[in-house]
């Protein structure tokens, strides 16, 4: 098997709660997504996708992405799609970086890969170990009746575990945490997620002012160093997302940081392969895992279902379905969810079929 050509495709996500609000002002109605269709010598598809949450969040954006994507494919026309370590080897000596562009192509390998063999992603990981698990779902920073709110609809849907947008003014934000831990549901699990947004004289105001609740502490600051010097100011159990970027972060995330678990994003890292290897090693660590992307639609999701499913489930916090959270999709037979749980498809690869007609004509192609 060759990979012959490779199909960009752009589309919008619209967010199906109006507005989505993180801290520091970042805010958004729609997201952009990029979407890769790679093809075989045998005419066998495969379908990656990333959507970066503007050019805020990571050090990446669209139009950036995009432009990777079209370097990095040109590389791989002749190349076997299923040799995904060759694959690695030739991007990365491509481009340094751009791990949002390699994560779409990673994708679509593992798509073909798994459709070559008739072995759903998941099986190709060594194995489906949880047929389904938990769900959680991100509260647009708000006021604190509206944070309190938006918990209790979902909430109705099943939803047990909610990461809350906070990042701006301590004091406030610890009145938002503490407005929702109260109302929530008993066995809610409640995320602070400051997204780095506090500085460190912030975060350790906002830290102090949650003290004693049943909450997680979620990213306070930008940097893993001032993380770890907050977490030794308080008692509340801390999550780390941006900061873990490689191996040597899991080992520091817990021994420097105090961290207990982690989040790993597909565009983040670069993929199904590397987040495959960080959760492997974070679990082996004992540090608890949150599997996801930046943003993203069906494909996103079934990526992250793969992944989720063959994840260890008792160290396993939760994922996020993007295809709940948007109002498009591409596929004809999308990732599905059932009271606040996930549940991967079990066809090969990523086990979905993409209707092309949804995605109107390609932004480029390379051959």
């Amino acid at each position: 098997m060759k990979i012959k050509m490779c199909d960009v495709y752009a589309y919008t996500l619209s967010y199906v709660h109006g507005e989505y609000v993180m801290s520091g002002g970042r805010t958004a109605t729609m997201q952009l997504s990029t979407v890769i269709r790679l093809v075989a010598d045998n005419e066998m598809e495969g379908w990656g996708e990333v959507s970066t949450l503007a050019g805020t969040y990571l050090p990446s954006f669209t139009g950036g992405t995009r432009a990777a994507i079209q370097e990095l494919a040109e590389g791989l026309i002749g190349l076997d799609p299923r040799n995904i370590s060759r694959i690695r080897q030739i991007m990365d000596g491509r481009l340094l970086g751009q791990q949002s562009a390699k994560s779409a192509i990673d994708m679509a390998c593992w798509d073909l890969f798994g459709k070559s063999v008739n072995l759903s992603i998941a099986e190709l990981l060594g194995g489906v170990l949880q047929e389904s698990f938990p769900l959680y779902e991100a509260v647009p920073l708000g006021s604190p009746a509206a944070m309190v709110d938006f918990v209790a609809r979902r909430s109705a849907a099943g939803i047990r575990t909610f990461q809350l947008k906070v990042g701006n003014d301590p004091y406030e934000d610890a009145d938002r945490v503490k407005e929702v831990a109260a109302a929530a549901k008993p066995g809610t699990t409640v995320i602070a997620d400051s997204n780095g947004g506090w500085t460190l004289q912030k975060a350790l105001i906002a830290v102090r002012e949650m003290a004693g609740l049943d909450v997680y502490v979620e990213q306070p600051c930008r940097d893993q160093e001032d993380c770890a010097l907050v977490k030794a100011t308080t008692t509340l159990p801390m999550v780390l997302d941006e900061s873990v970027v490689g191996v040597a972060d899991l080992y520091h995330a817990k021994y420097r940081a105090g961290a207990g678990s982690v989040n790993l994003k597909l565009s983040r890292l670069g993929g199904i392969t590397p987040l495959a290897t960080m959760r492997d090693l974070a679990q082996s660590l004992g540090l608890s895992v949150t599997i996801e992307d930046t943003w993203g639609g069906d494909i996103t999701t079934s990526a992250t279902a793969q992944l989720a499913a063959s994840s260890r489930p008792e160290l396993m916090l939760s994922t996020s379905f993007f295809n709940t959270w948007t109002n498009e999709h591409i596929a004809r037979d999308p990732p599905r969810s059932v009271d606040g749980r996930g549940i991967a498809p079990t066809g090969a690869g990523l086990g979905i079929d993409v209707d092309m007609s949804r995605l109107g004509p390609p932004l480029f192609s390379v051959r």
